[in-house]
């Protein structure tokens, strides 16, 4: 049998490069306000991810320093 070779792998970040160079003198007020509120809403998700990854660290720093201390 033979077997269909796997799509290509999109790099980390290439969707949001891609959407930087985009023309926005295309799109209407209405699209843009919705953008806006896309990006807003992709932001807090990061923040979010962030601030879960930045407790776990504090929390395994503060685990791992306690046999020094």
């Amino acid at each position: 049998m033979v077997q269909e070779p796997d799509a290509p792998r999109t790099l980390r970040g290439w969707e949001l490069a891609q959407a930087l160079k985009e023309d926005l003198d295309l799109y209407s007020v209405e699209d843009l306000n919705e953008r806006v509120g896309q990006l807003e809403a992709e932001i807090a998700r990061v923040r979010a991810i962030l601030d879960r990854k930045r407790n776990g660290r504090a929390a395994a720093d503060a685990l791992f320093s306690l046999g020094r201390g």
